[in-house]
């Protein structure tokens, strides 16, 4: 977008200039690779499932058995099954902190691997 000025030359408006639409495209191109590499982060943090299950940590594609070495039994495991048969899993674990507070960790499997968590 172009106005004309005092001189009659016409001005691109600040947004449209070149430079800063090359600026703005590698932050917004620097900030889509972070967003990408955070999210495949954790899967090569630990070389091994078994390296993660030593160092007590959970990591998406353990299956039940793993985690249980990791992290111990849950304090409640919630069943469900989708339209199409599959079986999911909340389990919730919990951890006190004093007498009056209790923080939880939630982990989401789907068959026998773990697709999530929160905590």
């Amino acid at each position: 977008m172009s106005t004309p000025n005092a001189l009659g030359l016409k001005e691109t408006s600040y947004p449209w200039r070149p430079a800063v639409r090359v600026a703005l495209s590698v932050v917004l191109g620097l900030l889509l690779v972070g967003m990408v590499t955070w999210r495949f982060l954790p899967y090569y943090k630990y070389s091994t499932l078994e390296e993660a299950v030593a160092q007590k940590r959970v990591v998406v594609g353990m299956n039940r058995g793993q985690v249980l070495k990791s992290w111990g039994a849950p304090y409640k495991i919630d069943v469900t099954y989708t339209d199409s048969g599959v079986r999911r899993e909340l389990w919730v674990f919990e951890d006190w902190i004093d007498s009056a507070t209790v923080k939880h960790r939630y982990l989401y499997f789907e068959e026998d691997a773990l697709v999530g968590g929160w905590y």
